[in-house]
């Protein structure tokens, strides 16, 4: 019987599971943890659920390239070996293959079926094009048709109009009446303010997002991911271009979302670890990010571990949770530096590092 013993996170206690057919239970085997039949696979150390990245895209590692399930098997699988047994796919060049869900080597995936991009919003071709008047029935089918998320894409360039209010706050009613949630990508002040005003279940980079919506948003559950590393990496290079209107509308997005992301944290706003950004495996660097931006290390952690699973669904380290559980020799809240060395990954029950 395979066993685990360990300080659990972020209840910062010592706890001891048995693992039963993929399911943690908790407290060890009959004859105890000294038994014939037993095997520790962690003894010590600090347990966590996986980590988990909300704002990925696999299978496809630019805009011109196809959808390729190869790659998407072997990014999901930098995500694994890198502690990350959950993630969310707002968004994809194709819808999930069946696969993906039966894989027992592979993270939990919450897909979010294809970008649903109206006309001048998006990279042509690459998600699913849609006129306005067709926006609606594709996010629910693209809901239905995955693990009940759609992404719309809400804006595009800083001199285009964002995706108009009304329409936005149709396709919100419209899928959360069959059951599902809608991420919107929003990069401008309008496009961030019309996901907020819609009711978006996650605002995806929320750029340029009007600070006095932290507490509409806090009250109707929208969470900010704000994928700080994916624009952070770039900020030096645009500051360095020579100025433009583009340039200067970009900078001063950025300038604003590290108090943005604090002051939401602050306001009760659910605050989640996305990296948006190849290679795949890095969401420990986003939760840097968020630590930056002025989140406590816990909370920072929480965003990229057990709050994000609470989110999508997916339990803790509880009795009768999958036995999901990345092992760590040292608090990775005292040294995030900790994560990028997991002393033992369990997935679905199964010692895959």
């Amino acid at each position: 019987m395979l066993c685990i013993r360990g300080i659990v996170l972020p209840e910062r206690e010592e706890r001891v599971f048995r693992i039963d057919g993929g399911v943690l239970r908790s407290g060890g085997p009959p004859g105890g943890l000294r038994g014939r039949d037993v095997e520790m696979i962690v003894d010590g150390g600090w347990l966590l659920p996986g980590l988990v990245d909300v704002h990925t895209h696999p299978g496809a590692l630019s805009t011109d390239g196809p959808f390729d399930e190869e790659l998407l098997r072997e990014q999901l699988g930098e995500h694994r070996d890198a502690g990350v047994l959950a993630v969310r796919t707002p968004g994809t060049a194709a819808r999930m293959p069946a696969w993906v869900e039966s894989d027992p080597g592979l993270p939990r995936v919450t897909s979010a079926g294809r970008w649903l991009a109206t006309p001048g919003r998006f990279f042509p071709g690459f998600g699913r094009d849609v006129a306005e008047d067709e926006l609606v029935r594709a996010a629910v089918e693209e809901a239905t048709a995955s693990s009940g998320w759609c992404k719309v894409i809400g804006d595009w360039a800083q001199d285009q109009p964002a995706v108009p209010l009304p329409l936005l706050t149709s396709v919100v009613e419209a899928v959360h009446a069959v059951g599902g949630r809608v991420a919107v990508h929003c990069q401008t002040p309008d496009g961030s303010r019309n996901a907020v005003l819609a009711g978006a279940d996650s605002l995806e980079h929320g750029m340029h997002l009007d600070p006095t919506l932290l507490d509409r948003m806090a009250a109707q559950g929208t969470a900010f991911v704000p994928t700080l590393g994916a624009f952070g990496s770039g900020a030096d290079a645009m500051r360095a271009r020579e100025p433009s209107v583009r340039r200067d509308r970009w900078l001063a997005g950025w300038d604003g979302m590290l108090g943005n992301v604090r002051a939401a944290h602050e306001a009760g706003v659910t605050v989640l670890a996305g990296t948006d950004s190849f290679p795949c495996g890095t969401v420990a660097g986003e939760m840097s990010w968020l630590v930056r931006a002025g989140l406590p290390a816990e909370a920072a952690l929480g965003a990229a571990s057990w709050t994000a699973r609470s989110w999508l669904g997916l339990p803790g380290l509880v009795d009768g949770a999958p036995a999901d559980v990345v092992a760590y020799a040292a608090d990775p809240t005292a040294d995030p530096a900790v994560l990028d060395h997991p002393a033992r990954i369990v997935l679905r029950g199964r010692v895959v590092r």
